[in-house]
């Protein structure tokens, strides 16, 4: 604990510390969104969907490693829209709908790797039955375990409790999420703050990437339930290659890093390349490759870099194309190569070998490769994923591809 701090600088102090750790600097943008506050108050903390309130008198009796932990808490709940998404959970039992949202949040807390970092206050509801599983999920899991008794009114072993596996949890130290406040938004405005949130994560997750580290899996798949594919890969392409006076994450903000804060930086250096690495396995359909080169076609249409490199690979590369104007003839002009196994090991070597410093990494595939993938290439990296949806990419972000294409 800080003595002589004041209860703001203590969570302003836990900000910087969890903006600045490996492990958590990816919800840089989501921690500074919105607006906190610490009031007096009855209750522990909530969020309306964007921003944060912490109660004087309930973070008082905290550790740092308490503190940071109630902090991560909230911004996990605004990261993954819990709030706006689930209304009629909460409408319909805001009692275990809180629940549900919490066990999220708290499993992916403590599957953290630095134990120093975070530490769940006493009583915060934990269970890794549940590891995996979507807010709805658990919802209805929890409605088996908690009938509604006799007269109305919830489950649990008494008032303000809910059992969770065979164990009664009390729901008074729990944090509150702010419904009524979240109804009172306009739909552009919800619109708006999603796509705040979406593009702060996007960014965060290509930090994670340069870091080595890895998004949680809940966050990657909230963000595909959400984005379309072709609008998030245009995103990534104008994000990492975005020209003056724009933020980019491929380089820190040098002020802020002296602090130790990881924060992007303005990037006004000309734009060099933009890689494509496509899959041409038995299962990557001719319509699919020229969808996704139309996507990026348009993007780089936006962005004028340099060089546009697309490669075709299977096993090894079989071959390399290049364009450095025409990128409109993306579209009619790919001539994809290959059609055996997958080995996405491949490309990575092909990048060192040919010394290539691309802004950005497309890399289209099944997802069906090799196990323990070696990437040795140090570059930002986008994995547009078309059937495995379990891949997990040793490196940079991943978007997945439902439906037929």
């Amino acid at each position: 604990m800080n003595m002589g701090l004041t209860l703001d600088e203590r969570v302003k102090k836990s900000h910087i510390h969890l903006m600045r750790h490996i492990e958590t600097a990816l919800y840089s943008g989501v921690i500074m969104s919105g607006e906190t506050h610490v009031t007096d108050g009855d209750y522990t903390a909530y969020t309306d969907g964007l921003n944060k309130k912490y109660s004087s008198k309930f973070i008082e009796k905290l550790s740092d490693e308490e503190l940071r932990a109630l902090i991560l808490h909230e911004n996990l709940h605004v990261a993954l829209m819990h709030i706006h998404r689930h209304k009629d959970l909460i409408k319909e039992n805001p009692m275990l709908a809180n629940v549900a949202m919490d066990i999220v949040v708290n499993n992916i807390i403590n599957k953290l790797n630095d134990k120093r970092l975070c530490k769940l206050p006493d009583g915060g509801i934990f269970d890794p039955k549940y590891d995996g599983w979507s807010v709805r999920e658990i919802y209805n899991d929890l409605k088996k375990q908690n009938p509604p008794k006799e007269g109305g009114g919830g489950g649990g072993s008494g008032e303000g409790e809910v059992m969770v596996n065979g164990r009664s949890f009390s729901t008074e130290e729990g944090d509150e999420h702010d419904a009524e406040g979240a109804e009172s938004m306009s739909p552009l405005e919800v619109k708006e703050m999603e796509e705040k949130i979406g593009r702060a994560l996007r960014e965060g997750g290509m930090l994670a990437g340069r870091l080595g580290t890895k998004m949680p899996r809940e966050l990657e798949e909230s963000l595909a339930s959400k984005v379309d594919w072709r609008k998030e890969l245009q995103e990534y392409i104008k994000t990492s290659v975005r020209g003056k006076d724009e933020l980019t994450w491929r380089k820190f903000n040098r002020q802020l890093l002296a602090n130790d804060i990881l924060a992007p930086s303005n990037d006004s250096e000309t734009v060099s390349e933009v890689l494509f690495a496509g899959d041409t396995s038995g299962s990557m359909t001719g319509k699919l490759l020229a969808e996704v080169g139309a996507q990026i076609a348009a993007a780089c249409e936006t962005c004028r870099p340099e060089t546009v490199r697309v490669i075709w690979w299977d096993t090894s590369v079989h071959s390399e194309q290049v364009f450095t104007d025409d990128y409109e003839g993306i579209r009619r002009l790919l001539k994809p190569q290959g059609g055996g196994g997958t080995h996405v090991g491949c490309v990575s070597d092909y990048i060192v070998k040919k010394k290539l410093k691309p802004d950005c990494t497309i890399i289209l595939t099944d997802g069906y490769l090799e196990d323990n993938i070696r990437w040795d290439a140090g570059v930002d990296v986008l994995w547009v994923v078309k059937g495995n949806r379990r891949f997990v990419p040793p490196t940079g972000k991943v978007i997945f591809i439902e439906g037929e294409e």
